[in-house]
């Protein structure tokens, strides 16, 4: 039987970044919010001198078990999808902070190309310029209108920084300083600006020094200790939920965390949501919880399954074109990258922080002429130097043995001599990429898990050699002695780790026909239901999306308030 509480002004669904900001901001205005968290608690005290590469990196202590819940993936719609039994191309996270706990720290904002992109391209190159297929699609908001949410959120976490000559313009400096050039962020930043291109200090989450940001919430700087990608921060350094927005919501008193909460359904009745269903998984018991405003704040795969499940939305058919739920499923391109090898030149490339590093955006968006080159879009080209951990990384020259003798005498010569220039990608929507309920597979609960269906396009794997190629070219410049990069791209494979940047499914619009929410995260369907994440990103950028995810959060608590004052849609 059902346990049904009392009703609460609101409840969030996932205690990430979304949901701790949406909680911050609502019960500093008064509203008593209850927070569903399917995962256990976490706290930065969990992490004290605990630089454990094989418990956290390698066997994934901070990640969702899979045995339990995990999406099935198939290339193409004629292809059976079958379940992922172990991690590879993205990663999961589970508990208290959410994905805001093991990141790196990257905080990027988008380019103001990207939220008109459609327009933008069209105005500049025409229509031909978009391939068929491609559901390219204007977000129903501007750089500009986001610009102060942007701000919010990086004083928020501290973010140390300094601005992007090619970036859209900033209403503020950043609110620290930028993080340490080592030595080989010089050697990059000296090719750079010899080939005429516009180096910038990446922005970073880690704490150049110590800040105390609006909330009050002090931190302590970074240690350049390596262990931010799939750890958490020891000394709370990394900006994360846990040590920056949650704390302010909890201090109001207004602000409940329920802890190993697993909400499998959202609750409406005539067009209203009315709360949600979810289990104790402590005790197995099923509760309701009441809530006059309910806001999706869990991981994109997340937010689009409980939609789908609980039957709120229009379903994305891909053959029609139609319906809006699990509709421009987006990744990113990571291939894009060069590693040289110095034969006179040694690195320490175990000491780091997870947004140490520089960037060029040369290749960005739509900072050059695309006339020429068959894809739209690009990406960021860095040097960044986020700590070698010394299990995961041994490579060698190509054409060098896989084992014995050479493979042996090589990577002891490498170990210190190698540097990697990378590039990350943007990622076009296209009509056959989407995400939909698995007919076969099921969780725990025997509720359907989420599928994937997506491959690598053309724009793909044109971009991905276009960006290596500029990645290689950097190194020559650099002095590498000898040089490998990416000469074609393959099909996807969901088998290596890539990037945990997923996005798309409940995207974001100006118009009902073709988008799931407005430019607050509204949905268009359900006025007290607000869906906020990377899922509203209606394809990806050529930067790591944490920035803009918190941005558009701080703008949809905003409309939550304007809602509970006017109800309707917010504008």
């Amino acid at each position: 039987m059902v346990r049904k509480l009392p009703k609460a002004d609101v409840v969030v669904i996932g205690v990430g970044w979304a949901g701790g900001i949406i909680a911050s901001e609502l019960t500093k205005k008064g509203l008593n919010v209850v927070g569903l968290e399917r995962g256990k608690e976490r706290k930065t005290e969990d992490y004290f001198m605990v630089h454990d590469e094989l418990r956290y990196a390698l066997r994934y202590d901070l990640m969702q078990d899979l045995s339990k819940e995990t999406i099935t993936f198939r290339s193409k719609e004629r292809i059976r999808a079958l379940p992922m039994r172990q991690y590879g191309s993205f990663l999961i996270g589970d508990g208290l902070g959410g994905a805001g706990v093991h990141w790196n720290g990257q905080t990027f904002r988008f380019l103001p190309y990207d939220f008109e992109i459609r327009s933008k391209t069209i105005e500049r190159y025409g229509k031909n310029k978009i391939p068929a297929g491609m559901t390219l699609h204007d977000w129903g908001i501007t750089y500009d209108e986001l610009e102060p949410y942007y701000d919010k959120f990086e004083k928020t976490c501290g973010i140390s920084g300094e601005e992007n000559p090619l970036g859209g313009k900033r209403s503020d400096k950043y609110p620290t300083p930028p993080m340490k050039k080592s030595p080989s962020i010089k050697m990059f930043e000296e090719a750079t600006k010899n080939m005429k291109l516009h180096p910038y200090m990446m922005p970073s989450a880690n704490l150049s020094q110590s800040y105390t940001n609006p909330d009050g919430i002090a931190r302590a700087a970074c240690q350049y200790c390596a262990y931010c990608e799939r750890f958490g921060c020891e000394y709370g350094a990394k900006a994360d939920p846990v040590v920056t927005v949650i704390p302010v919501a909890k201090k109001t008193g207004k602000f409940e965390i329920r802890t190993h909460s697993n909400v499998r359904r959202i609750l409406h009745k005539g067009g209203k949501a009315t709360g949600v269903l979810y289990t104790d998984t402590t005790t197995g018991e099923e509760i309701e919880q009441p809530a006059d405003i309910v806001v999706l704040t869990s991981y994109v795969f997340n937010n689009i399954r409980l939609l789908l499940m609980s039957n709120i939305g229009k379903p994305y058919n891909p053959a029609s074109g139609t319906g809006v739920i699990g509709k421009n499923y987006a990744y990113q391109v990571i291939k894009g990258n060069a590693i040289g090898y110095f034969n006179d030149k040694q690195f320490n490339t175990y000491a780091g922080a997870g947004a140490l590093g520089m960037v060029i955006d040369d290749y960005n968006g739509d900072n050059f002429d695309h006339k020429d080159v068959n894809f739209i879009h690009g990406g960021m080209v860095s040097l960044s130097q986020t700590g070698l951990r010394p299990i995961q990384n041994n490579p060698v020259p190509q054409g060098t043995a896989a084992w014995g003798k050479e493979f042996k005498e090589t990577s002891l010569k490498y170990a210190n001599r190698y540097l990697s220039v990378g590039a990350q990608g943007s990622s076009m929507p296209f009509k056959h990429h989407y995400l939909d309920l698995d007919p076969t597979y099921k969780d725990a609960f025997g509720d359907p898990l989420i599928r994937i269906t997506f491959d690598f396009e053309e724009q793909d794997k044109n971009l991905a050699v276009f960006l290596a190629n500029k990645c290689a070219g950097i190194l020559k410049e650099m002095g590498a002695d000898h040089i490998d990069s990416l000469k074609e791209l393959g099909p996807y494979d969901i088998t290596t780790y890539q990037s945990t940047h997923n996005t798309g499914g409940v995207i974001m619009g100006a118009d009902p026909g073709t988008s799931a929410v407005n430019n607050y995260l509204q949905m268009w369907d359900m006025d007290n239901l607000f869906v906020v994440g990377a899922s509203a990103f209606s394809h990806n950028s050529g930067y790591n999306p944490t920035g803009t995810v918190g941005a558009f959060a701080y703008r949809a608590a905003e409309g939550i308030l304007k809602y509970r004052d006017k109800g309707g849609q917010v504008v």
